[in-house]
Parts: structure tokens; C-alpha cells; sequence
């Protein structure tokens, strides 16, 4: 077995934005009269996809959450996003993000992108930061009907890999995922890929629990010693290994 693609999330591990969402979340629901998240809301909605943090929130709060409402907020959301980054001078990159992804392309590896968030979000952060072109496939919210931490937008990025690459022949153990939330992490293990966990968002020790690698910054991660360990058939990575 090999490694032939590296796979990211986006919010937690590409931008530290989470802040960002979390209050535009509470802006709409107060908007529409309702009250904002609880803190247990919060935590629940990080790692997963817009579309189902607002289909929880308002069925939670009673309101009906029919596709043309929910699309309506996500909408206004992406824009009022938008709006937010416009204030910041210098996006909030994660440091060592751009040397990882030279890592990832001097070894020739395919580079994608899974996220919960919608479309127009990712793409204004990746041309602003100019990195749109080293990702070869990119899953959005809106590419699949499930959220994390279901696997689908991992299997996905397989599958749009394969059909852009057909020589490439992927299959989800040739994967390295690195992801910052536990949804993330449970989605990439239920896709059988391998996982590093970068703690961004929650703790070093809560995430070595999960991973089969976890680093605290983007710059710890070895991918020489990855690449190692993949190469050994039949052999499974130690948790904390980099």
C-alpha cells in the first residue's frame, strides 16, 4: 500500500475561522427571532456542515427548515462571510499550511479538499490566499446530503479523483486525511483512511485518542515518516507517531 492523496478540511485546518461562523450562526437566528446557540450547540456544530447545524438549530427551536429557507440563510450567511473577511487585512492562514502542501506536491501526491462548508466560502479563501490551484478536486456542503461525521464527502473526493485521475486506481486506505474536529475524524476513519489530527480546535490529547497521528501545528507533521509507514504493507501507523 502507498500513499497517493492527501486530504484536507477546510475551517480548523486550512483558515482559523470557526470564531467567524459561529457568531454568524447566532446573528441569523436572532435575526429570525430565535434564540442563539447554547454552548453545547456550539460544540456540536463544529466539524459539521452548515446546512445541518441550521436544520438542527431550527427544528430545535420549532421553526420548519424547508429547502428553499434553508438556502435562503446559507446564502445570506456566505455573504455576510464574505463581508467579514473584507475586514481582515491578512486571512488567518494556519501557519505552516503553504510548506505542507509543497511537501504534499514534491511527493506528487493528489491534494483535495472536504468540507462542510458551502462552496463560495471555500473558494473566496483559496483565491484570495491564491492556493485554488494546488487542490485537484474540492467537496463541499453542497456535493453531499450528509454531514460529517458520516463519511460521505471523503468517499466522494475517491470517486472525483478517480474520474479526473483513472490511471491513479485510488482507494480510501491510499488516503492520509488531516483533520481538527472529532466529526472530521470519525468521518475519514468510517471512509478507512488514515488520519492525522491537528489540534487547532480541540486539545492535543483529546484527538490522539482518534488519530493515528496528531500533531498541535501543521509544521510538526512529518510527512517523509508518513509516507514511511504507509509503504510498509499490512502495517497500521502508531497513534502520535509524527
Amino acid at each position: 500500500m502507498s500513499l497517493k492523496a492527501v486530504l484536507l478540511d477546510f475551517n480548523g485546518v486550512i483558515i482559523n475561522d470557526e470564531f467567524i461562523h459561529l457568531q454568524l450562526i447566532d446573528e441569523i437566528l436572532i435575526a429570525e427571532n430565535l434564540q442563539p446557540q447554547k454552548e453545547n450547540e456550539r460544540q456540536a456544530s463544529l466539524g459539521r456542515s452548515d446546512r445541518i447545524c441550521f436544520q438542527e438549530l431550527l427544528a430545535a427551536r420549532g421553526r420548519v427548515a424547508h429547502e428553499g429557507y434553508l438556502t435562503q440563510l446559507l446564502n445570506r450567511k456566505a455573504q455576510r462571510y464574505a463581508e467579514e473577511l473584507e475586514k481582515i487585512e491578512k486571512l488567518p492562514l494556519y501557519p505552516g499550511l503553504e510548506d505542507l502542501i509543497f511537501q504534499i506536491r514534491a511527493h506528487h501526491l493528489k491534494v483535495g479538499l472536504v468540507s462542510g462548508a458551502i462552496r463560495p466560502e471555500i473558494e473566496l479563501v483559496l483565491n484570495r490566499a491564491q492556493l485554488a490551484a494546488h487542490f485537484q478536486v474540492i467537496v463541499t456542503g453542497d456535493d453531499v446530503l450528509t454531514s460529517k461525521p458520516e463519511p460521505d464527502g471523503y468517499l466522494l473526493a475517491v470517486e472525483q479523483l478517480n474520474q479526473k485521475y483513472p490511471e491513479l486506481h485510488l482507494q480510501s486506505a491510499e488516503c492520509l486525511v488531516i483533520e481538527d474536529t472529532p466529526a472530521g475524524i470519525a468521518a475519514a476513519k468510517r471512509a478507512q483512511m488514515q488520519v492525522v489530527g491537528v489540534a487547532n480546535t480541540y486539545p492535543f490529547h483529546m484527538l490522539q485518542r482518534y488519530c493515528n497521528w496528531t500533531v498541535d501545528y501543521l509544521h510538526d507533521l512529518e510527512l517523509e515518516r508518513v509516507l514511511e509507514v504507509f509503504s510498509r504493507k499490512d502495517l497500521q501507523p502508531s497513534i502520535s507517531e509524527c
